[in-house]
């Protein structure tokens, strides 16, 4: 588990932009669990985050001073700005968003990398059908409440596990979930075959271990299992825990995979467009816990491995 001694903050003064560049004053910062995994120095789909480098993260922010003729100032744009208070960019990799379609820590959210993961990693890996019975693990976290909702409006039964049953009842109550499981108090594995009786035809994991062996156990035939996050280990010291009944996807005819978001990329308008209608119709909610000031950063992304936050974290940045 990262401890606050693991971080520097420090300050510097912003150098003169050059040409083609612009300074973005962050406001608003993302805070994922695959951020701890570009900690460590092994082989993933992006470097690890050297020592001695700003801590990566995606965050929204607002133009402030432009040498860069296709960003004004005033526009607000999101991009991989870091754990800081500025960034200049030569404007690759932006994205400008609209603070009038929707509230600004929204696109951190259901209109960012968090809803496009739910979004493709259900519809497309997950390939959902009407009457399909759908479960979704850290189903109060960022992806996968938006996993379930978006199950729902899909015709599909939608099933969550989380930690407590203030969780859980948000789930139910809140989103419309079918049903919830709460992994603290309840035998997962037995409740599972109770609410899942005929199991589960797509199961959308976010946190490995024990609770992805569950699943396992409770498959349908022709099952797909969408691997999205493992986040029950990555803090672990010791070999990652993999499922040892793995044999299910045989018995089953089912099938398990990895999805990244990145790979959608050249859909992301498409995706958002169509998520704005459901949050316009009320069929989407998003929810964010804020939590404000950047020296806190140590102690709010601990909230993502102790499951305290609800809904997606976000980091409110007071810049100077």
């Amino acid at each position: 588990m990262p401890k606050r001694t693991d971080w520097d903050y420090s300050e510097e003064t912003v150098r003169e932009l050059r040409e083609g560049e612009l300074l973005i004053r962050v406001l608003f910062i993302s805070l994922d669990p695959a951020m701890r995994g570009w900690m460590n120095q092994s082989r993933s789909y992006v470097p690890p985050v050297q020592i001695g480098e700003v801590m990566r993260a995606l965050a929204l922010g607002q133009v402030v001073a432009s040498r860069n003729p296709q960003f004004s100032i005033g526009k607000h744009v999101t991009g991989t700005f870091g754990v800081q208070e500025y960034f200049i960019s030569e404007g690759k990799g932006l994205i400008e968003v609209d603070p009038h379609v929707a509230p600004l820590p929204t696109f951190l959210n259901v209109l960012g990398m968090t809803g496009m993961t739910a979004y493709f990693g259900l519809l497309e890996t997950g390939r959902p059908q009407p009457g399909d019975t759908v479960v979704v693990s850290a189903a109060a976290g960022a992806v996968g409440s938006v996993v379930g909702q978006i199950a729902t409006i899909k015709g599909c039964r939608a099933v969550g596990i989380a930690g407590g049953a203030e969780k859980c009842r948000y789930l139910v109550a809140d989103l419309g979930f079918d049903a919830a499981i709460d992994y603290k108090s309840e035998d997962v594995t037995a409740t599972l075959r109770k609410s899942c009786p005929q199991g589960m035809n797509i199961y959308f994991d976010n946190v490995g271990g024990d609770i992805l062996e569950a699943a396992l156990a409770n498959l349908a035939r022709g099952a797909r299992i969408v691997i999205c996050g493992a986040i029950s280990q990555y803090c672990s010291t010791g070999p990652v825990h993999g499922p040892r009944n793995y044999l299910s996807l045989l018995v089953n005819r089912a099938t398990m995979k990895g999805m990244l978001v990145f790979d959608y990329a050249d859909r992301y308008a498409l995706a958002a467009q169509e998520m704005v209608g459901w949050i316009a119709a009320g069929k989407l909610k998003s929810r964010e816990d804020i939590v404000e000031g950047l020296e806190t950063f140590p102690d709010t992304f601990l909230k993502l491995f102790k499951g305290e936050n609800f809904g997606k974290l976000i980091l409110k940045v007071a810049a100077g």
